[in-house]
């Protein structure tokens, strides 16, 4: 039996850590967090990152009016999925360098002073999500979990809480998230450019019920070949999620995706349909007709590799970016002239997405075809600041607002 996403109830924790002073206390909704005065213990794996210099041309980057960006953190090398804590820890993954860290703004000043490295040689660690005061991790294969995290900074451990997962690196990194259920949400990729797997689990989305003794992924949604970016509604609490288009059909087919999942077990396409209407000339035979498989809902752009995308929940922001969907797209490798490379935003009502808008560009100089950054994910700070990850420049940027 299909069973619905659920509807997200947030969780407040009130917890304080022993080892971490708050000068500022709050609580929050997980993974909103604004800057408080944190003190964290010295230790081998913590570095001062307040003077680290920054190889970006923030000058190139426009923004709508009154937005601005800054440099919250440097030195984050190939930095990618972010998620953070309710006192304002952010954690970061990382592809090709096998690292996460934790990075924290310890005097309140808007901008990250700290960096523990809290683990090493993983196997692309993209994906970070925290709960509960524990920080699980996605590798290739399996999840691993941090337990208390933030009272463990300067002594970090961890242990496999799932190991299952294919082991195939193509399209393997992860991005995770915790749903209104209570289960982690884990994106399996298809282990090819175009083809038609015998197990499954690939091009799928899974849940993964972390605190059962024997955990087993459940397949949420099928024919989705590399989704690295989902986010639920708050208005809903229906999932949204982007996914990457095949290769080698030309600088325009197919469009990357936004897709909308309505219940358990929906097939969005891959590998016999693109972009809902278009058949794969490979494998559009062997698969049904276009109507059999869910429609995206909103079309991206051909090769703009839409990463980590939000719901903007804030208040600092303008009123219309309200539950708007705030999209990475980490741009193009082999398009004759390059796509993606910025930051947009659509209006979501209902089932509907629409009215897409760039909302920040310039990390690609678009005469020179040449790129000097590339946002991977976003994540929404208590405060409204909106923090963007780049894993060319090894950054972590944020954007604020001053129009009002």
């Amino acid at each position: 039996m299909k069973q619905p996403i659920m509807k997200y109830l947030s969780k407040i924790s009130v917890a304080l850590g022993i080892g971490i002073t708050l000068f500022t206390f709050g609580c929050g909704q997980n993974q909103k967090a604004d800057a408080q005065n944190i003190k964290t213990p010295n230790s081998a794996n913590k570095r001062n990152i307040s003077d680290a210099k920054a190889d970006v041309k923030l000058d190139k980057i426009k923004l709508p009016e009154n937005f601005k960006i800054e440099v919250w953190a440097a030195d984050i090398p190939n930095a990618r999925e972010m998620t953070i804590s309710e006192d304002g820890i952010v954690f970061v993954g990382s592809r090709q360098e096998g690292h996460v860290y934790a990075v924290i703004d310890e005097d309140g000043d808007g901008k990250a002073d700290t960096k523990y490295t809290l683990a090493e040689d993983l196997q692309m660690p993209n994906g970070v999500a925290y709960k509960g005061g524990d920080l699980y991790v996605a590798e290739v294969s399996r999840i691993i979990r941090f337990k208390d995290i933030k009272n463990n900074l300067n002594n970090p451990t961890f242990e496999v809480v799932y190991d299952g997962y294919p082991t195939e690196n193509h399209h393997g990194w992860k991005f995770i998230a915790f749903g209104p259920d209570g289960k982690l949400y884990v994106p399996v990729g298809a282990p090819c450019n175009i083809c038609e797997s015998e197990n499954e689990i690939f091009a799928s989305i899974t849940r993964l019920d972390v605190d059962s003794p024997n955990p087993t992924p459940e397949i949420v949604a099928h024919g989705v070949r590399n989704s690295v970016g989902f986010d639920w509604d708050p208005k809903t609490g229906d999932m949204w999620f982007t996914d990457n288009g095949r290769d080698m059909m030309g600088d325009d087919v197919p469009n990357c995706e936004l897709n909308h999942i309505t219940e358990a077990g929906q097939h969005f396409g891959y590998p016999y349909w693109h972009e809902g209407s278009v058949k794969d000339p490979e494998f559009g035979g062997k698969g049904g007709v276009q109507s059999d498989y869910i429609a995206p809902a909103a079309k991206l752009g051909a090769h703009v590799a839409p990463l980590g995308m939000r719901f903007y929940e804030g208040d600092m922001f303008p009123s219309e970016y309200r539950n708007q969907v705030i999209i990475a797209k980490h741009g193009s490798w082999n398009r004759s002239k390059k796509s993606g490379y910025v930051l947009s935003s659509l209006n979501v009502d209902g089932s509907k997405a629409s009215g897409e808008k760039v909302f920040a560009s310039g990390w690609l100089d678009e005469e020179a075809q040449e790129a000097w950054g590339r946002p991977v994910d976003v994540q929404e700070m208590k405060d409204g600041s909106l923090l963007i990850s780049d894993d060319m420049a090894g950054v972590i940027y944020r954007v604020t607002y001053s129009g009002k």
